[in-house]
């Protein structure tokens, strides 16, 4: 299988659906569907980039992990939570927008992202995963808005040239002691211009 359009009476893409075509190029994804269930399209090596209608609410756990080819997605403003290890190993993804609808990023959401240079999380996400950005040597700077009153184990662990520019003033309360164990530099008090 190397390309496929899903028809528009399709409203939900199943669990495993398209897991292991490692073949697959490309995926015309219709306005119709409103989730991208668990393990969708994982292991989808080839596919290139992919486009999320804004129909769709939920990207679902293991959804796009091991899309090791994947260099481009947009996650559109319909979307509410990031599935745990969503995006597992997409080591050629080079730039994520979290967009302001989201509120959870989960466990391992983007681990392994090791091509990541750039993220902007939207000003909604209330909570980060356990090591949501474990291992993203690529990235060099994100800043973490305010809403954020949650930040799990390991989170930003391996990110080897990250600099953390947090929007509150000092740790917050709900943050796991071990949020930054790799203690990277954290700019508090940071007020995007």
């Amino acid at each position: 299988l190397i390309s496929i359009i899903i028809p528009d009476s399709v409203t939900s893409i199943g669990d495993y659906a398209f897991s292991g075509c490692s073949g697959l190029t490309s995926v015309t994804i219709p306005e119709s569907v409103t989730s991208i269930e668990n393990f969708a399209f994982r292991g989808c090596s080839s596919l290139i980039s992919i486009i999320i209608p804004d129909s769709v609410t939920s990207i679902g756990d293991y959804a796009f992990s091991g899309c090791s080819g994947l260099t481009s997605v947009t996650i559109p403003e319909s979307v509410t939570s990031i599935g745990d290890s969503a995006f597992y190993g997409c080591s050629r993804l080079t730039s994520i927008t979290i967009p302001d609808s989201v509120t959870s990023i989960e466990n391992f959401a983007f681990s392994g992202c090791s091509g990541l240079t750039n993220i902007t999380i939207g000003n909604r996400v209330t909570s980060i995963g356990n090591y949501a950005f474990s291992g993203c040597s690529g990235l060099t700077s994100i800043t973490i808005p305010d809403s954020v009153t949650s930040i799990g184990n390991y989170a930003f662990s391996g990110c080897s040239g990250l600099t953390i520019y947090c929007e509150a003033e000092s740790k917050p309360y709900g943050w796991h002691s071990n949020w930054n164990p790799d203690n990277r530099p954290v700019i508090w008090g940071y007020k995007n211009q």
